[in-house]
């Protein structure tokens, strides 16, 4: 009785880690597939994004372009600002 039990607790066992074999198989070709998938998404989505790298340059000369007019402006209108008070500051010392 004992060497059947042993012997079915075996079997049991090989025939566990066959179907586990098999489902593994199964899943990692699955996997497979799936990438191959994402692959091809990757690859499409990098080639809309290298066709719209070109427009990304030239919004970004414009905005450097924009914030160089918009420094030059606001150094001039500090230096305009601090002439003027300069001017004021002196006119009350020698008027004192």
């Amino acid at each position: 009785m004992m060497v059947d039990l042993n012997t079915l607790l075996t079997v049991c066992l090989y025939i566990l880690g066959i179907i586990l074999l098999i489902v593994l198989i199964v899943l990692g070709i699955k996997c497979i597939r799936v990438l191959g998938k994402v692959d091809k998404i990757v690859d499409n989505v990098d080639e809309k994004v290298t066709s719209l790298d070109g427009l990304f340059g030239i919004v970004d000369k414009v905005t450097d372009g924009i914030v160089l007019a918009s420094d030059s402006i606001i150094s001039g209108g500090t230096d305009l600002l601090s002439r003027i008070f300069n001017r004021k500051k002196k006119e009350d010392d020698i008027d004192v």
